[in-house]
């Protein structure tokens, strides 16, 4: 099954309805979501940035704060606003990209964005990542052991710069296969229809 790739920081505001459906929509369209956590610090420092652009400019950030609360009351999911913002998701990014190979991998990433936009809970916190893994059905202190791995820190290095290849500025972000670019929640089925329509062609 072709694959579409979810770049997303565990901080994002609107990766969390993102994370939610994406599994859902991906099957509806025969294709597989594949989920790439990403520092979103690292790029937006590229950009000149310190911190959120939702922190940045107050009045993109006040809509942004309305909007997903819209959105989630729509999807019929819970919504808290995460304190402080933007939550560090480095040890969650970690976890899940050491184990990007297991499949119950996108579960524990929807398990840390429901502690954190759904429960308020700070995803730091090493007891919130093992409640994530062990929800997801995972040897929580074996992959927390193993998100201190060189190997692992080497790995979410180059998950987010091969996103800076891509073109990836935001979160979520989705990359097809041929390397088109769709950026924000509300662009998922604008990628999973672009993958149904379009052949393949090498990526740039």
């Amino acid at each position: 099954m072709p694959t579409l790739s979810f770049f997303f920081d565990f901080g994002s505001t609107y990766s969390y309805p993102a994370a939610l459906r994406i599994r859902e929509a991906a099957a509806r369209a025969g294709v597989v979501a594949r989920f790439r956590p990403i520092m979103l610090g690292a790029i937006f420092k590229a950009q000149g940035w310190v911190t959120s652009p939702f922190n940045l400019y107050p009045v993109k950030g006040r809509y942004m704060w309305r909007d997903l609360e819209r959105i989630t009351a729509a999807m019929g999911v819970p919504f808290v606003r995460p304190d402080p913002f933007p939550q560090n998701g480095l040890l969650a990014a970690r976890v899940a990209v050491g184990a990007r190979d297991e499949p119950w991998q996108p579960r524990f990433c929807v398990e840390v964005f429901k502690a954190e936009f759904a429960r308020g809970e700070e995803i730091i916190d090493p007891a919130v990542i093992s409640a994530a893994l062990t929800a997801a059905g995972a040897d929580a202190a074996h992959w927390i052991a193993r998100a201190a791995g060189e190997d692992v820190k080497d790995a979410l290095r180059a998950e987010t710069d091969e996103a800076g290849r891509h073109g990836v500025f935001g979160a979520p972000s989705f990359v097809t296969p041929d390397g088109e670019l769709f950026w924000g929640n509300d662009r998922l089925e604008a990628a999973l229809a672009w993958m149904a329509h379009r052949s393949p062609r090498r990526s740039r």
